[in-house]
């Protein structure tokens, strides 16, 4: 698989006109290889190639699958094929991927690229880059505002989201997420639902990229998937499998 740490992170690929027919044809494929005997690693990723809907409403839900239209949630579109194929899929290897993104230890980790497709591969590192690595980035910087701050005496400070927001992006969170819901449609509340969080990530990613300058934007890149490693270290004791999301 394509290393995602050289991957092009401005290979940004808009997802085709939606159709029902395609839709159904992604899910009938998957019951039908998993039912032939297919291991269902393969049989998911090649459903995930064929779908094209990209925002999908089920019951109250709204599944978004392409967030900013080009970063394509592929933990999404796994649970919603996972729950397609019901017990097709075995219990644990299913929840072993939903909660810890990991694929078991028999799947071959060459073949993801190539099952996932080269359009919905490159909206899968988009996702990568612009919404996992920005959220890690956030997470990194805000722990070295709280060191600098226990160590010039000041261990009460709750919060430092916002001073790593002045850092990363020379602006408040608010006045961040007033443009963002301005841009997008939305009525500013100050809360945000999940699928709406992934959107705004997604946007403070592009914004960092129109402000900085390439080294910068660089070594953040850097720090953020430093950040995504150390977290996968420390539960590297939960086991093994392959985990396309922590490369």
């Amino acid at each position: 698989m394509q290393d995602l740490h050289e991957a092009d992170i401005s290979d940004a690929v808009t997802p085709s006109a939606p159709t029902d027919g395609e839709d159904a044809a992604a899910i009938a494929h998957l019951i039908g290889a998993l039912e032939r005997g297919v291991d269902w690693p393969t049989a998911v990723l090649e459903a995930m190639s064929i779908w094209r809907t990209a925002t999908e409403t089920i019951g109250d839900r709204r599944n978004n699958y392409f967030v900013g239209g080009e970063a394509f949630d592929w933990m999404l579109m796994a649970e919603r094929l996972c729950e397609a194929a019901g017990t097709l899929i075995p219990d644990d290897e299913r929840e072993e991927l939903l909660f810890s993104g990991r694929f078991p230890e028999s799947f071959d980790a060459e073949r993801f690229k190539e099952l996932l497709g080269v359009q919905k591969h490159s909206g899968f590192l988009n996702y990568y880059y612009g919404v996992v690595v920005e959220e890690a980035l956030q997470l990194a910087v805000e722990r070295e505002v709280h060191k600098r701050a226990v160590s010039n005496g000041n261990q009460y400070q709750g919060d430092f989201s916002e001073e790593a927001y002045f850092r990363i992006y020379r602006r408040s969170r608010a006045e961040l997420l007033q443009d963002f819901c301005a841009e997008m449609g939305y009525i500013n509340e100050g809360v945000i639902s999940l699928s709406q969080c992934k959107e705004f990530l997604y946007w403070l990613f592009k914004y960092r990229m129109r402000i900085s300058d390439k080294a910068k934007v660089a070594s953040d890149t850097r720090k953020g998937i430093a950040q995504l490693r150390e977290i996968a270290e420390s539960q590297s004791q939960t086991g093994g499998g392959y985990a396309p999301e922590q490369p």
